[in-house]
Order: C-alpha cells, then sequence, then structure tokens
C-alpha cells in the first residue's frame, strides 16, 4: 500500500492540453498576485486585516471575492460546454471527450450554486444584515470567521480536482447508481461529496449565526415587524438553511459510507435504494433554489424603495409573502417525482402546491410595481437589474407553473426546458438580485461608488446574452432535446445550439465588462467617493455609518421608531448627532483559529479523497487542537476607548455636514 493511497503521478492529466494549458494560466496570474503583495510588502496586511479578521464586513468582502473568483471558473466551464454543443452538431463529435465534457457539465452545476451564489448571497448579507438590525457584529464573530474558511476550503478543493485526478462525472445531483463506487470507482465523486460536506457545515453554522443575531442583537425599540425587507428575507432564507442542509449533510454522509464501507443505503443489491438518495437529496436541493431568491427579493425591496424614494408599498404582505414561500419551499420538492409512478392524488396535491407559490412571487412583483408607481424612479445600475429581473423572473416563474402540471412535467422534465427554467430563475432572479447588491452596497462597503457607465454595459450584455442563450433552450425542449446530451444528430437543433452559444458569448462580455468596472472604479475612487456615508439617501440604519462603516459599527446603538428608521432619523433632526460622551464598546479580537481549523479540515477531505490515512488522521486531529485551543483562549475582546469613538464619529459626523452642504 503506498503512503500516498491511490495519489499517484499518474493522477496529474498532463496528457489534458486544455487542462494544463488551464493549470498554467492559473499557476501565472497567482504568481503574479503573490509577486505584487510581496512588492507592495502586504502579506502583514493581508494576514492581520482580512485572512484572520472576524470583522463581518471584511468576511463579507472575502465571501464576493470568492463568489467572483468562481463566477468567473464556473462561466468558463459553461462556455466550453456551449461551444461544444455548438460544434457537436450532425453526428460531429466536437472538441470535448466525453468524460471530460461530463466533468465539466458537472463541475458547472456545483461551482455555480454552491460557490458562486451561496458565497455571494451570504457575502452581502454578512456586510448589511448586522447593519440594518443595528448590532456592533454577529452573535459569534469567530463561528463566522471559521463559516467563510470552510466555505473557501470546499472551493479549494474543487479547483485542485481540476490539477489532481476528476471531478464527478454524474451531473451535480451525483444520483446513484451512478455515483456508487461500482459505475464510479474515481476520486471524482469523493471530491464532489467532501467539498459540499465541508462548506455546507459552513453555510449552516452561518445560519444559526444570523438567526441568533436577527433574534437577540437588534437595536433598541426595533420590534420584528420593523425590521427592513433585506433582513427578513435574509432571516427566511436563514430558516430553510438551518432546516435543509442537516439533510445536505445526512445524505452525503450515508453516500459516503456506501462508497468508502461498503453500506448499501443507495445501491441496487443488499436492500439498497436510489430513490431514497433522490428524495432526500431534493428534500435539500429545492429549499436551497429559494434560500438562494429570498435574500435577492429583499434586495430588490431596498433597491426599489431608496430610488423612487419612497416607503415601501405593503410592507407586511412582503414579510408573509417571503414566509410563505419559506414554508412552500419544503412542499413544492416532490414534483421531483411526476415521472416516477406516484398516485394521481399525489401528483395533483404537490402540482398545485408548486404552482401556488406563484401567488407570493406575484404579490411581491406587484409591490414593487405598485411602489413605483408615481415615484420618481431613477435608472441608476442597481434599478436596471431590478427592472432586468422582473421580466426575466416572470417568465421563469410562468414556466416553473408549466412544468407543475404533471403531465407536461413528464414530457418536458428530461428535456432542455427545465434548464432554460432553473436558469432563468436562478440567473435572472437570483444573480440578477446579488448584482443589484453589488452596485447598490458597493460605496457601502469600499467607500467608493461603481462607474455607472461600465456598469450598465454590463447590465445589457448580461440581459441581453440571457435571452439569446437561454430561450432558445425553451425551443430545443419542447423540439425533445433531452438534458445531458455532449453530442446532436438532429438537424432541427443545429441553429438553436448556435444562438444559444452566441448568448453565451455576449454574457462573456457582461462578466468582463463588470472586471473593467472594478478596474475603472477603482483608478477613480477619488472622483467616486463617498464622505457621507449615504450615498443614495437611503432608508435603512446602514446607511447612518461612514463608508466604510467604522469597525465597531455604530458609536452608541440607534433607537429605533420606524420601519424605515434612517430616514426617520433624518426627517426628525436626530441624524449625525453626536453625544457629548461615549461608553467603551466591547470588541472581539481578531484570530487565526478559523483558517487553521478549516485548513486541517480541508487537508483531512483531500486526504480521504486519496485515501491518504495518515494524513487525514493529521488534519482531523490538527483541526480539533485548534479548536479545543480556542475554547480555552480567554484573550478574545478589548475595548475601544471613549475618546477614540469619539474622535471617528466626529470625523463622520464633519464628513457627512460637508456633502449635505454641497
Amino acid at each position: 500500500m503506498s503512503i500516498l493511497g491511490k495519489l499517484t503521478l499518474e493522477s496529474v492529466p498532463y496528457h489534458e492540453p486544455i487542462i494544463m494549458v488551464t493549470l498554467a494560466v492559473v499557476a501565472m496570474v497567482g504568481l503574479a498576485v503573490a509577486g505584487l503583495i510581496t512588492k507592495y510588502n502586504q502579506w502583514g496586511v493581508l494576514w492581520r486585516d482580512w485572512i484572520t479578521s472576524i470583522d463581518h464586513k471584511r468576511l463579507g468582502v472575502m465571501y464576493i471575492v470568492l463568489a467572483l473568483i468562481m463566477l468567473v471558473r464556473g462561466f468558463a466551464d459553461a462556455i466550453m460546454m456551449r461551444t461544444q454543443l455548438a460544434m457537436a452538431t450532425n453526428g460531429a463529435p466536437g472538441y470535448l471527450p466525453p468524460e471530460h465534457y461530463d466533468q465539466i457539465f458537472t463541475a458547472h452545476g456545483v461551482i455555480m450554486i454552491i460557490f458562486m451564489a451561496m458565497p455571494f448571497m451570504i457575502g452581502l448579507m454578512n456586510i448589511i444584515l448586522p447593519l440594518q438590525v443595528g448590532a456592533r457584529d454577529v452573535a459569534f464573530p469567530f463561528l463566522n470567521n471559521l463559516s467563510f474558511w470552510l466555505t473557501a476550503g470546499g472551493a479549494i478543493l474543487i479547483n485542485l480536482s481540476l490539477a489532481v485526478g476528476e471531478f464527478a462525472r454524474t451531473g451535480w445531483v451525483a444520483y446513484p447508481p451512478l455515483s456508487e463506487l461500482a459505475y464510479s470507482p474515481g476520486v471524482g465523486v469523493d471530491y464532489y461529496i467532501w467539498a459540499l460536506q465541508i462548506s455546507g457545515m459552513g453555510t449552516l453554522l452561518t445560519a444559526v449565526n444570523f438567526l441568533v443575531t436577527v433574534f437577540k442583537m437588534r437595536a433598541q425599540g426595533m420590534r420584528l415587524m420593523q425590521m427592513p425587507i433585506f433582513t427578513w428575507a435574509c432571516t427566511w432564507a436563514n430558516i430553510l438553511i438551518a432546516a435543509s442542509f442537516p439533510i445536505l449533510t445526512a445524505v452525503l454522509a450515508m453516500l459516503t459510507l456506501d462508497r468508502y464501507l461498503g453500506f448499501h443505503f443507495f445501491t441496487n443489491e443488499a436492500g439498497g435504494n436510489a430513490m431514497m438518495y433522490i428524495n432526500l437529496f431534493w428534500a435539500w436541493g429545492h429549499p436551497e433554489v429559494y434560500i438562494l431568491i429570498l435574500p435577492a427579493f429583499g434586495i430588490f425591496s431596498e433597491v426599489i424603495s431608496t430610488f423612487t424614494g419612497k416607503r415601501l408599498f405593503g410592507y407586511k404582505s412582503m414579510v408573509y409573502a417571503s414566509g410563505a414561500i419559506s414554508i412552500l419551499g419544503f412542499i413544492v420538492w416532490l414534483h421531483h417525482f411526476f415521472t416516477m409512478g406516484s398516485s394521481a392524488n399525489v401528483n395533483a396535491f404537490f402540482g398545485v402546491m408548486t404552482m401556488v407559490i406563484a401567488v407570493p412571487t406575484g404579490a411581491k412583483l406587484f409591490n414593487w410595481l405598485f411602489t413605483m408607481y408615481r415615484g420618481r424612479l431613477q435608472l441608476t445600475v442597481p434599478v436596471l437589474w431590478t427592472l432586468g429581473f422582473m421580466v426575466t423572473f416572470t417568465i421563469g416563474g410562468m414556466t416553473g407553473v408549466l412544468l407543475a402540471i404533471p403531465g407536461a412535467d413528464y414530457v418536458l422534465h428530461n428535456s432542455l426546458f427545465l434548464i432554460a427554467h432553473f436558469h432563468n430563475t436562478i440567473l435572472g432572479g437570483a444573480v440578477f438580485g446579488y448584482l443589484a447588491g453589488f452596485n447598490y452596497w458597493f460605496p457601502k462597503a469600499m467607500g467608493f461608488k461603481l462607474h455607472e457607465g461600465w456598469g450598465k454595459a454590463s447590465f445589457w450584455c448580461w440581459l441581453v446574452g440571457f435571452f439569446v442563450a437561454f430561450m432558445p433552450l425553451y425551443v430545443l425542449g419542447f423540439l425533445g432535446m433531452t438534458r445531458r446530451l455532449n453530442h446532436t444528430n438532429n438537424p432541427q437543433w443545429n441553429l438553436w445550439l448556435y444562438i444559444a452559444a452566441i448568448g453565451g458569448v455576449i454574457i462573456m462580455f457582461g462578466i468582463i465588462f463588470q472586471i473593467v468596472q472594478l478596474y475603472v472604479s477603482f483608478k477613480q475612487r477619488e472622483q467616486l467617493k463617498d464622505t457621507s456615508g449615504d450615498p443614495w439617501n437611503g432608508h435603512t440604519l446602514e446607511w447612518s455609518t461612514a463608508s466604510p462603516p467604522q469597525y465597531y459599527n455604530f458609536g452608541h446603538i440607534p433607537t429605533v421608531h420606524d420601519i424605515d428608521a434612517w430616514t426617520d432619523m433624518k426627517e426628525k433632526g436626530t441624524a449625525y448627532k453626536l453625544l457629548d460622551k461615549y461608553l467603551p464598546i466591547h470588541m472581539p479580537k481578531n484570530t487565526s483559529a478559523g483558517v487553521l481549523m478549516s485548513l486541517g479540515f480541508t487537508t483531512f477531505c483531500f486526504a480521504m479523497i486519496w485515501h491518504i490515512w495518515w494524513l487525514s488522521i493529521v488534519g482531523l486531529v490538527g483541526a480539533i487542537a485548534v479548536f479545543i485551543n480556542r475554547c480555552y483562549t480567554r484573550d478574545v475582546d478589548y475595548f475601544v476607548m471613549p475618546e477614540e469613538v469619539l474622535e471617528i464619529e466626529q470625523a463622520h459626523a464633519a464628513g457627512a455636514a460637508q456633502e449635505v452642504k454641497a
């Protein structure tokens, strides 16, 4: 038995030119970044202020950086698939071997949902939610740091699979029997299992952390029905995470036992049942869709309210609609089994439940429209993303209702119609929402606005590219093209596949323009600087802080009397008021425990993938040792003195006053 388990020199895919070129580019970019950090002597800053930080705002920024990196990786997979399907028509093989295509197919799904959308959502939530409820930090700051590094550990494993070994060829849902050892003997499925498992742990910790923050750390006077809609949307999403992610943990643990110890939970022999995997997976998988979309709904509410200069129409109905979506989100998953021999009564019930979820979604859309009515809507970049979403999501929602009809679903669920539908909702809903939030809250997090021109160019490329890329897939679904094909031989389909590939290219320009937007904005940061902390004349508490916010968030915790707390303070003349005296502020200290624990767990996961048993023990014991050491560490906090607080608050008030005069 080898000391490195199954890991050999043959595990490196050096015979695959596409992979090797990619790795070479990644290595060069990595070396360039490391060189720049060394040149400007920033390693200490990176370690002290970012890697070991437990400041929720900095962690939020790191989550979003991770999401943007994985967006580039996930989109590269997408454009490769679209190119393959455009080339592999009329029986041509295309340029990707089938086994490589299947890996890209799986990696794209896993990356975009788990390592792009989720970190983007959690990043925005980290930056904004504690500020919106008037808290100085989250309930458990150390766990917040650990959650991020566990998610990053999962992302590292996914990217390692590119260089060492392979990724799963099973599709992102990894259905048995294809994912069992007999049919997937390589390490691909193991990479999938351990990457999802470690990131899932991080996400679950995040949800618990934010639920405690919302229920226990709100500002004085802020009742539950006075919380901003974004906070409510995130809270419902966190309730869904707390309810559904343990199911994912359990199902992955059972698949692990099947593969590693010869258990038979999901096999076709010895009493196993593959259907049980599908049930459990979708009991997590469909609520996951609503976990992604609910915070986006919250972002749209904040954006529309701010840029119309009006109070949001139908506050209570927004809260109740979000709650209804959360509850129904746990019932709709059974529509995945229309095709699996259920009775007519069962199919009818879950079909109706799936359709009913369109009602609270529609209520939200109408509330935004009514907020816009007679409002002076400013067509800023966040508003454009919102309007784009309202069009795309309406189409995606209608096609979802169509798929909730058992008879139609029976015909369409295994076709490209379904692919078009869920990209319609996740991309045109969740991702558009996160990009709206990114542009909206960027000045709050970084201290300067994003360039409007490049932001609008990016938006139009995304919107046009989206329709050109995904509307043809609806047509292909109706024409009978099934999912998961890597080549085709039907002349009827060709034109639509070519159009879809062009759409992918247009979206690519949207992503390039976003990168340009960031670069130009950074170059022009002095012209785009936000000195007031309230560049959009916002309504909620986060706009009462400086940009970027004070590291302690609030010099004194505000007292809330209204849903739009900050607007209320501005109208009453209590905004930017300095106290004569401030109290010492209790703050947590940065710690390296989170990143070191994640390093231990990531090492453990990598070793388990390759059956390097001694290394897995080292990784696990190391992580537990760091955790125990952290439990017994007493030097975990400090106080910010009143003099320092007064100085910082005076500087913020002076900047705000200057902006108001201007």
